[in-house]
Parts: structure tokens; sequence; C-alpha cells
């Protein structure tokens, strides 16, 4: 399988996940988000994706669990208590996988928790 956005053409594992992590593209995120069932990706869709890029790219592939996810969301969306409903309404597959598949991440090996 493999994806198609401005003119290139991204491969992907038997799952769905990207190949190369440096082939991920704001399109190509939206692209992957509608095939996945999600067709507008909000700014709060963005916040998740985004912390979950930076936790893997710039914390030595570090793949938050939804305690660490719903905390920080707390902090970035400036909300007292969120709770992981908020998260999984906004990825409905699981927060883990599916945002980490938007945003260009391997699969997470996590079976989820805390």
């Amino acid at each position: 399988m493999a994806y198609e956005v401005n003119g290139d053409t991204i491969e992907v594992d038997a799952n769905g996940y990207l190949a190369d992590l440096d082939d991920w593209s704001e399109d190509l995120g939206k692209l992957i988000a509608k095939n996945e069932g999600i067709d507008d990706l909000t700014q709060r869709h963005w916040d998740v994706i985004n912390y979950l890029r930076d936790e893997y790219i710039n914390n030595a592939g570090n793949q938050p669990n939804m305690r660490n996810m719903t905390k920080t969301m707390q902090k970035i969306w400036d909300e007292k208590k969120i709770d992981t409903k908020v998260i999984y309404q906004l990825f409905p597959m699981g927060p883990s996988k599916q945002a980490a598949k938007i945003g260009g991440l391997p699969e997470s090996k996590r079976k989820g928790g805390y």
C-alpha cells in the first residue's frame, strides 16, 4: 500500500504506517486522517499529533501512554480536568495508534492503559 500526495508516492507498511518518518507532511497527515475516518483535523487533533511527534522525534522514540497524553493536553488546552474520553472522541480507534499513524510515526506496541 502507498499514499499519493502532492505528486509523490509514500510507502507504508502492511498496517498503513509510514515506512520512512521523513516522508511525513501535514498534507499526508490529512490524507491519512481521511482514510482513518477523520474528515477534519481540528486544532485539538493537531495538538495531540504534534505532541506525539515531538515526544517521538525529540525524546528518544518516546511513545507516551494515555495518562501522559491527557495530562499534557490538559496543560496545552488550559483545562482543569480532561479524561481519556475527550481524546478518544478525537481519535476513536485509539489515540496512541491512530494519532501516531496520522502523525507519520511508527506503530505503537503499547496496549493502552496507564
